[in-house]
Order: C-alpha cells, then structure tokens, then sequence
C-alpha cells in the first residue's frame, strides 16, 4: 500500500540530502519518480544539498496543483511510482491534502521532507497538515548543533547578523557560516535556550570578546 511519508529536522539536519538518496534508490529499483521543490536555496526548479548534490526538480508555486498534474501525467500515459516533495513546509495545506489524495485514490508514494517551525517557533501551515495526515513521520537522527554544542531544535533568522522575530515568513536564506560576513537575510540553528535569548552564534563572539568591566567605579 502506498503511504504519505514526511521527514522533518531543523535546518542542518540533511533533509535535501535524503530526498536525494530517496531518488536513488527508487529510481535504482526502476521507479519512475517526480522530485518538487519550492523556494530552494540554489533558484527555481532545483532541489540542491549542503552537501553539493543537486537535482532538477519541478518548481510549486502558489496555484500548484498535485492532484491535477499526476492525473494528466498518467492520462497522457506517463508513468509515475512515487513523488518527492522537499521544502514541504512552504506548500499551502490545500496542497498537502492534494498529496494525500493521490497517495490513497492512486496508491502512489510520496516522500515529503521539511522542516517543521519558522523563526517565530511557529509551525509552518505545510508542516502542521502533514503532521495530521502522514502515514508515517520520521524525525531525521543527524542532529544539528547550536554554537554552544547542544542540539538544535529552533531555527533563526538574522539581518545583517542581528537575529529577528518578526517579518515575513518566506524569506529565502541560507545557513550563515562561521567566520564569514554576514549575510543580509540568514539563518542559523539554536538550541531553545539561546533562540529565547536571541543569542547567536555572531552575537556570543562578541560579547565573549567584550572587555571585562574593571571591578570598582
């Protein structure tokens, strides 16, 4: 029987590296497979790794419709075993449900991978229909680290390395890097005390370079 997968993990956590490796492996087995994406890191229509691994991919925009395109496809008769669904929690709810559609009327796979809040800790609209409607929900076992070495359960957004709580939701960034300059829109892994504090990893580095106050006044 085919089954709604998701896999979820921060950022960091190797989800687009899986999806990848998912592919592979159907695809190995002679599967015919469909892989979607939106608002990935590299541009439209790719589904691209940390790790430098890249694949093509179909981009889904707002009026994507899933149910619609795998119903054309085999009418047109096209084969299709499975989907792969990275950055699913940009997908609207609508969208979510098309995928369990076609999961139980057409008993084709499908593997979403995403992560599952925002930088406001709040959950993506994508991610919260998939935690009701999977078959199955994995939590990816690659943890992603804080600064501080504790693992990463919260995802931040900086500007101009100063880390915000508010704005618009989709924002396309990636992970900052160590000792490089701060991008204008970026995003970093905290552990929950540290995004409480808004403390990241820029922000740690300087306040540990602060001179110490001199103990009298």
């Amino acid at each position: 029987m085919a089954e709604l997968h998701f896999f979820t993990g921060t950022m960091d956590s190797g989800k687009s590296t899986l999806a990848l490796q998912t592919n592979h492996n159907h695809a190995a087995r002679g599967r015919v497979g469909r892989i979607f994406t939106t608002h990935d890191r590299s541009g439209q229509a790719v589904l691209s790794s940390r790790l430098g691994l890249t694949h093509d991919a179909l981009e889904v925009d707002a009026g994507f419709d899933f149910w619609a395109y795998v119903v054309d496809t085999l009418t047109r008769g096209g084969r299709i075993d499975y989907l792969i669904c990275d950055e699913a929690q940009f997908y609207a709810a609508a969208q979510i449900d098309q995928l369990a559609k076609v999961v139980d009327e057409l008993q084709i796979d499908v593997f979403a991978f995403g992560i599952l809040t925002d930088f406001r800790t709040q959950l993506f609209p994508g991610s919260a229909r998939l935690v009701e409607l999977a078959d199955r929900m994995n939590v990816l076992q690659v943890e992603a680290l804080c600064w501080c070495g504790k693992r990463a359960t919260h995802n931040a957004r900086t500007e101009n390395g100063a880390m915000v709580v508010e704005g618009e939701v989709i924002v396309v960034g990636d992970v900052d890097q160590v000792d490089e300059p701060p991008a204008d829109v970026a995003y970093e892994v905290l552990c929950r005390q540290h995004h409480r504090r808004r403390l990241t990893a820029a922000r740690a580095k300087a306040v540990s370079l602060a001179p110490e106050p001199l103990p009298f006044g």
